[in-house]
């Protein structure tokens, strides 16, 4: 049971809620939606194993997911009261966005300045690190891309992965023979041998390779040519609503850091053993006042609640991902881990900012 008071406050209007984006619904107001509507809408993909995946029986599963249940369980009280809308199209994504359709965009989606400016979405605290890597067969002798001159390399043709493989290959000053637009899925034409190399995002080839019994076939190069920070996206001119949820993901990352689980949450805020703990739990320390920080309409105990229900950032990682993509010595991995046996310039920087 969460100790606590899981009410929501009232909620009012007026002010910023009467702003609005050229098209689309009124900015500023989403928290109060979905309050009203009892329910998230959250935009996931449906076609990708480990990161979204609708099953056999119509559940959707993932470690994007996890991130749409928390924020349901933070704001609304219950992981279950979410809307998963298929935002699998890649080339769509964004106009769901800021349609309305959808409250926040979870879809292995990586932030860049360009999306930032120009489409009219703000991102939140990244969930998870990932670049532009290369998947090969175990007997074909490459070891880094420095060995793929001639190669032949499938890639998605229109779009960054493509542009960052040609600036690459530029640079190190090697051809290669670019397979693009072979089929609708460029990773078909890889392992039905069509082409030497598979270069794509490390966790797409990881989510390819996971469903495959011939996986072990297979290896995924360490050297990635691009950062891909991917991170939840809402609409601009929604601050309210960003914060809670960059927030929760915060939340979760700290929940690690300080060993705040699932299974003794509940434990933890009934008898904090710091103010930190507290105050992240929103409840008091040694008879203290709680502050809700300012996240009155949601009430103090909202990270609680999503650690509650799909606990902290590692136990997310370790339930969806696991070992597909190991964790230790990577990006993905806690600031805090030690990094000592990790080769020369690899390491976590993973860390929640101080929520105080």
């Amino acid at each position: 049971m969460l100790v606590g008071a899981i009410g929501l406050a009232c909620v009012g209007g007026g002010g910023e809620d009467a702003t609005r984006a050229p098209e689309g619904p009124p900015r500023g107001r989403t928290l109060l939606d979905v309050i009203e509507r009892g329910e998230l809408r959250c935009g996931v993909k449906q076609t990708q194993p480990l990161f979204g995946f609708k099953e056999a029986d119509g559940t959707v599963t993932g470690f994007d997911v996890e991130f749409c249940k928390a924020i349901a369980a933070a704001v609304l009280g219950d992981a279950a009261r979410v809307e998963y809308v298929d935002v699998s199209d890649a080339a769509t994504r964004f106009e769901v966005l800021n349609s309305g359709e959808i409250d926040v965009l979870i879809r292995t989606t990586s932030i860049n300045a360009g999306r930032d400016r120009e489409l009219g979405v703000d991102f939140a605290q990244t969930t998870f690190y990932t670049g532009q890597g290369f998947a090969v067969r175990k007997d074909s002798g490459y070891e880094t891309t420095a060995d793929m001159g001639e190669a032949t390399i499938c890639v998605q043709t229109g779009t960054t992965t493509e542009q960052y493989l040609a600036d690459h290959f530029t640079e190190i000053g090697l051809k290669y023979d670019p397979k693009g637009g072979l089929s609708s899925d460029v990773a078909d034409a890889f392992f039905s041998g069509r082409c030497d190399v598979l270069t794509a995002d490390t966790s797409d080839i990881a989510s390819r390779l996971a469903v495959r019994d011939d996986a072990s076939a297979y290896h995924v190069l360490p050297q990635v040519i691009s950062k891909g920070p991917l991170a939840p996206a809402v609409r601009d001119y929604d601050s309210e609503w960003k914060d809670v949820v960059n927030w929760v993901v915060h939340g979760l990352i700290a929940a690690e850091e300080l060993g705040i689980t699932q299974a003794n949450v509940a434990a933890l805020a009934s008898d904090p053993p710091s103010t930190t703990i507290a105050r992240l739990l929103g409840v008091p320390y040694e008879g203290g006042e709680v502050s809700d920080l300012g996240f009155g309409r949601v009430g103090p105990q909202f990270i609680q609640r999503a650690i509650a229900a799909v606990g902290n950032y590692g136990e997310i990682y370790a339930r969806t991902v696991g070992d597909a993509i190991p964790r230790a010595c990577t990006l993905n991995a806690l600031a805090s881990d030690d990094s000592t046996e990790c080769p020369p310039g690899q390491g976590g920087i993973l860390y929640a900012l101080p929520y105080r």
